[in-house]
């Protein structure tokens, strides 16, 4: 089984392979993919991530990643919650 974990507050220069290198280099887990979602308008980094990790290693990823330091800045690392589907709001005529 694979579990996705969500990686908060990364550096706005980090790219998906930035991201899975440093995961598995750190925590010596095989990352399967890793996504760095990006602004439309400039392309940059839009501060957060995802990886897929094997489950039965996801709790050992977050316990070393989870409050660490990545170019001065603190990352927090949990397991990603589904996403919910969007909800349309009505404006008034």
């Amino acid at each position: 089984m694979i579990t996705t974990l969500f990686v908060g507050n990364l550096p706005w220069t980090v790219t998906e392979a930035d991201l899975q290198a440093a995961v598995a280099q750190y925590t010596q887990v095989e990352v399967i993919s890793a996504r760095v979602p990006t602004d439309r308008a400039t392309g940059r980094s839009r501060g957060f991530g995802f990886i897929e990790v094997p489950s039965d290693r996801a709790q050992e990823v977050i316990q070393k990643l989870n409050g660490c330091e990545w170019e001065g800045r603190t990352l927090t690392v949990n397991e990603a919650k589904p996403r919910q589907p969007a909800t349309r709001t009505r404006r008034p005529r």
